[in-house]
């Protein structure tokens, strides 16, 4: 019997267009019987954050501070040509127009298709995000080696 395709992505650019491209490549791959593990990373944990706006998150003032700038899944910039933030709204407008999944209901997709989501103990410790900062989908916090484990025998994508 073979085994199993796997596709794991590291996740760790905090751009709406990126995050857009992982949740389809992770939908789109467990749509069709792959393992799927998703590893987010620094501003790449803005996907996976439960509170979707800027939030001070964290205790230190520099913690908090990031965590604001950073904001969420509904303040990502679009990588080029973001226009003060407007852009990301005008992208999900045209997917919507278009008949294409938008961000959040890509994650949602992720989520019901069975997606592994992993998040990096060294940036969440970098950052003061903790474990409930994060939504409840995520297996479990661990480090690098920990994560290339899991991916061991699959194709590794950089977003």
């Amino acid at each position: 019997m073979a085994d199993k395709k796997k596709l794991s992505l590291i996740v760790f650019s905090g751009d709406f267009d990126k995050t857009i491209a992982a949740y389809t490549l992770a939908s789109g791959a467990l749509a069709v019987g792959y393992e799927v593990n998703l590893f987010f990373t620094f501003w790449g944990l803005n996907g996976i954050k439960v509170k979707q706006g800027r939030a001070f998150i964290g205790k230190a003032l520099l913690d908090r501070f990031f965590n604001f700038l950073m904001g969420g899944r509904k303040k990502l910039p679009l990588s080029r040509l973001n226009f003060g933030g407007i852009s990301p709204v005008l992208m999900t407008g045209m997917m919507r127009k278009n008949n294409v999944a938008t961000l959040e209901e890509l994650l949602e997709a992720t989520k019901a298709l069975g997606g592994n989501f992993y998040a990096c103990e060294m940036a969440m410790h970098i950052l003061g995000i903790k474990r409930e900062d994060l939504i409840p989908e995520v297996k479990k916090v661990l480090g690098v080696a920990s994560f290339l484990e899991l991916a061991q025998g699959g194709e590794v994508l950089f977003l």
